[in-house]
């Protein structure tokens, strides 16, 4: 278990893009720290940074939310890490994925940038061998709308999965701990246990038309063998005069 473990959120500071798709990673380690009773925000590592503890205190977290913007978030990481004694891999990243769909995840150690600014930086200051935390947040389909969609507020219909994954996210933390797999598999079922069971469909009787409905006693013509209505329509058709 690793001596202390860096929860870095991406996203860009200040009220104006508090809610957009980019800073979706802001919002996991807002929902992490809050759900474990981390400390308040300090200024350190010139990053928003939250204290605590995950796995009953015996791992120290730090939540980090770096207030270099999206592009140079990778100057306080490497701070923050250097400071720590930590190593790439004691480093999370959380962060939103185009290409993922919308509250997809996928978890992983290493791997290129895939053209987000915010690993790229990261990368560049220690190195590719950090852990990611994919938060898909969808493609608009056509490339003209991308810069829109990703800088621009989830929308209400997003709430309906955007909540309950943060919940996931967050209530799963400790979990980081055994690796990325285990975190993985651990957002998913809880994200499973959350979905609410289909309702119980009542078995409705198939309707049955007028000639079913009536008695038997009212319906003479009809035979009781099962080739009867074959027989009566061939005796009707033999017996018919031109």
């Amino acid at each position: 278990m690793p001596a202390v473990i860096i929860l870095a959120g991406l996203g860009n500071p200040g009220p104006k893009y508090a809610h957009h798709r980019h800073n979706v990673g802001f919002m996991a380690v807002d929902a992490i720290a809050d759900a474990f009773n981390f400390g308040p925000v300090r200024k350190k590592f010139d990053a928003e940074v939250r204290e605590g503890f995950l796995a009953d205190g015996r791992c120290k977290a730090v939540a980090l939310k770096p207030l270099t913007y999206m592009n140079e978030s990778g100057r306080s990481v490497a701070e923050a890490m250097r400071y720590l004694n930590a190593e790439p891999g004691d480093v999370v990243v959380f962060h939103d994925e185009l290409d993922l769909a919308a509250g997809k995840l996928r978890v992983k150690t290493g791997g290129g940038a895939a053209g987000h600014n915010g690993l790229r930086s990261i990368s560049d200051h220690i190195g590719p061998d950090f852990r990611r935390v994919r938060i898909g947040i969808g493609h608009p389909g056509d490339k003209a709308r991308v810069t829109g969609h990703v800088l621009g507020d989830f929308s209400k219909a997003d709430k309906e999965w955007l909540e309950p994954l943060l919940g996931a996210l967050a209530s799963a933390a400790p979990t980081l701990l055994e690796g990325d797999a285990r975190y993985s598999g651990e957002v998913g079922q809880r994200l499973a246990a959350l979905r609410p069971a289909p309702p119980k469909q009542e078995k409705v009787a198939a309707p049955r038309d007028e000639k079913d409905a009536a008695p038997a006693s009212q319906s003479p013509q009809k035979s009781a063998t099962p080739g009867g209505a074959i027989a009566d329509a061939l005796s009707k058709l033999l017996g018919r005069k031109e």
